[in-house]
């Protein structure tokens, strides 16, 4: 326990053993107000993309009620999150090694208990993610909406980012859960940003982020950034029903292309903390 104690203030930088910066993590979740707009397979996709840019990767599966993270990377976990919370296994046990260069970890259902763990059970939980420190990416690919048991990684993350398509509903969903990310974390700074899904051109992608940008920031007084959008295209639900991302299935189609001048666009912007990895674990840690 004591060790443990250790670890978790190192990682926490209260404790620094040779003086070192810590290691730049860029930690981000990606959400949506509504299913089916394609949130999963963009989080797929941008953690291919970054792993083919040569940096080291990690996708969580936060879709509790939903998980299907696993599906799209035609793997199948023996052990998730759950096991973590319950002490049954480490994290760097319930890793899995995938073939497109990512690193995955399931999530579970009846993982709302994170919401509700004592202060003893988070820091337990904190230092088995310091495992994840040297990472360059943690990606977290939440449900739709959000749930209790989600807000505490949406609160930690550098970046949030909103998918959504040109459908009416996405939209006002998309504003929907902008609307609820800003008052419920209104003590603290929540980096929002915004991604259109399955477009047919570069100015409806624009003119959909337009329209919401416009309005969060009339209605709820909120900058969110529009990084960029997604070609609607037939690759994407042939990649699904191959269970191979389209990243990899056909790296020149449009919506490959999209996704990595969306990866390009994350890593020109800078880290908005200087703490690496110890930041996403001192927000993880504060409760609401």
């Amino acid at each position: 326990m004591e060790d443990q104690a250790k670890e978790l203030k190192e990682l926490m930088g209260y404790e620094k053993a040779d003086g070192s910066k810590p290691h730049k993590t860029r930690s981000i979740a990606i959400t949506s107000g509504k299913g089916g707009v394609g949130k999963t397979n963009l989080s797929v996709n941008m953690a291919i993309a970054y792993a083919q840019m040569g940096k080291k990767v990690v996708l969580i599966d936060g879709d509790l009620g939903m998980a299907n993270v696993n599906v799209l990377l035609n793997v199948i976990p023996q052990y998730n999150l759950m096991q973590v919370i319950n002490k049954q296994k480490t994290l760097q046990e319930i890793i899995l090694d995938t073939e497109f260069g990512i690193k995955f970890i399931a999530g579970a259902n009846g993982f709302s208990k994170i919401a509700n763990l004592t202060v003893e059970e988070l820091e337990d939980f904190a230092t088995q993610f310091s495992q994840l420190a040297n990472a360059d990416i943690i990606i977290i690919d939440t449900g739709a909406g959000i749930a209790n048991n989600v807000l505490q990684f949406v609160a930690a993350v550098d970046e949030v980012y909103v998918v959504t398509t040109p459908e009416p509903t996405a939209i006002t969903d998309a504003y929907g859960i902008i609307k609820i990310i800003t008052t419920e974390f209104i003590d603290r700074e929540i980096n929002i940003k915004l991604l259109v899904n399955r477009v047919h051109s570069a100015d409806e992608g624009k003119r959909i982020s337009d329209r919401i940008t416009t309005i969060v920031g009339q209605f709820l007084n909120y900058k969110v950034d529009y990084m960029g959008f997604v070609y609607d295209d037939p690759v994407v639900t042939a990649s699904v029903l191959r269970q191979k991302p389209f990243m990899v299935v056909n790296p020149t189609s449009k919506p490959a292309q999209c996704v990595k001048h969306i990866v390009s666009r994350i890593e020109k912007s800078e880290i908005s903390n200087e703490d690496g990895f110890s930041n996403f674990i001192k927000k993880f840690l504060r409760k609401k």
